[in-house]
């Protein structure tokens, strides 16, 4: 992802001991001059505008100010003295950086009403145009009055649900239980049959869609249209560039830098085309009725090839005047079952053949 950098914008910061809200720039409160200590945080400002002081965007990309470990007050990241003590600053730590203070703020903001007097003053004014008070940050809005409370559902009954979820239980179990449960009946082996089947392969042509750096030389391409492929980090070409909402970040230097995080949607040709490629053109079959399974001929042109072959058998028994049809996987196991052999048949409530086995 890329972050695209939109300006800066001054920050401010609030004075913990007379709460007036400073420009970030400001090393000292305008209200009472103490100096900025280290655990009070910019803030971003009631109305953000992206700053041409060139000075500014400097100091914001030179690094984060600095704090005296001696008194304590804010200094630039490339002085080597403090400008309020004369204290070495070799040992003095960066103040934060790159935390997030909010959401850009590009439309103007709503006036500010002053706490002491009530006047209304543009949110850019940091103190009463009316009577000097310190403006502090926007005040929360009243809460909403809550909605009416909805009267609380009625609980099925513990004892019926209950027992009605253990009679679901019992019946899935029996149903199950009668699937499961075989009844043996002796059966005669009246009729067998085998199919044999083996595809005939050739080229014919086939249609297709891909992206065109994808599709085989020898095809023909037919029509084409423009589609997201990928999504990039960086810029591409043939791309579109995809951004969220700007942020305001903190440099730690009392100007925050504006930016953005972009994607790049990349786009390309994705085509229709027809290629030859092996298909079924017929299907030769041998069938049967008796366990002497053969595969049928075969005769290939040269453009032709064999495809997958397929096998089937089924054993046709007669028991108590009922006729039930059993599949066999193989030829080995067909070979069992001679006509008029008698079998031991194992049967499903629902009649069908789950096994079978020889009677003695």
């Amino acid at each position: 992802m890329t972050k695209k950098r939109l300006g800066y914008v001054e920050l401010e910061w609030t004075c913990p001991n007379c709460a007036t809200r400073n420009p970030g720039p400001n090393k000292f409160c305008n209200g009472c001059g103490a100096p900025q200590p280290e655990n009070v945080e910019f803030e971003q400002a009631l109305e953000e505008k992206l700053v041409t002081d060139q000075d500014l965007i400097a100091r914001a990309q030179a690094g984060p100010d600095v704090h005296c470990p001696f008194c304590g007050a804010r200094n630039a990241a490339a002085a080597k003295f403090c400008g309020a003590c004369g204290g070495d600053l070799a040992g003095a730590a960066p103040r934060e950086r790159g935390r997030v203070v909010g959401a850009h703020r590009r439309e103007p903001a709503a006036d500010v009403q002053c706490p002491t007097c009530g006047t209304a003053n543009p949110a850019g004014n940091r103190s009463c145009s009316n009577c000097g008070a310190p403006l502090t940050r926007e005040q929360k809005p009243p809460s909403e009055p809550s909605a009416p409370a909805r009267a609380p559902r009625r609980a099925l009954p513990l004892v019926p649900l209950l027992a009605g979820g253990l009679i679901c239980a019992v019946a899935a179990v029996v149903i199950f239980g009668l699937l499961l449960k075989t009844d043996e009946h002796v059966g005669q082996v009246t009729a067998v049959r085998w199919e044999r089947s083996i595809p005939v392969l050739a080229l014919v042509p086939s249609e297709r869609e891909g992206w065109r750096d994808e599709i085989p030389a020898e095809a023909q391409v037919g029509t084409c249209r423009q589609e997201h492929r990928y999504t990039s980090d960086e810029p591409a070409s043939n791309a579109e560039e995809v951004c969220g909402t700007p942020y305001t970040v903190d440099t730690g230097t009392g100007v925050g830098e504006v930016v953005q995080d972009c994607v790049y949607e990349v786009y390309d040709d994705r085509c229709t085309y027809t290629a030859m490629d092996w298909d079924v053109f017929d299907v030769v079959t041998r069938t049967g009725s008796d366990l002497d399974a053969a595969w049928p001929d075969l005769n290939l042109a040269a453009d032709q090839q064999q495809g997958e072959l397929t096998e089937e058998y089924a054993v046709t028994f007669v028991s108590d005047e009922e006729t039930y049809t059993y599949t066999v996987d193989d030829a080995i196991s067909f070979g069992q079952f001679e006509p008029g052999s008698r079998w031991i048949l194992h049967l499903n409530a629902l009649g069908g053949i789950t096994s079978v086995e020889a009677a003695p």
